[in-house]
């Protein structure tokens, strides 16, 4: 690698602000803390909190309009 031309990469502390998680990554961003609005801690994706609902809603009503089973 070339010298002088890459940022400089260091540790900072992420702050979760929807449920306060804290836990430490790498970025090239200046400071000591990063404030993120979703976690994995928080996220329904990795919570299995996630809902289906809707989607299965709008199948249903795509397959009334068109006629399939």
């Amino acid at each position: 690698m070339k010298k002088g031309i890459h940022p400089n990469y260091h540790k900072v502390k992420c702050v979760c602000t929807s449920c306060g998680n804290e836990f430490e990554t790498g970025s090239t961003i200046k400071g000591d803390v990063l404030r993120v609005d979703t976690c994995s801690n928080c996220h329904p994706f990795y919570t299995g909190r996630q809902r289906f609902a809707a989607a299965q809603g709008r199948i249903e009503k795509f397959n009334k309009k068109y006629g399939l089973k």
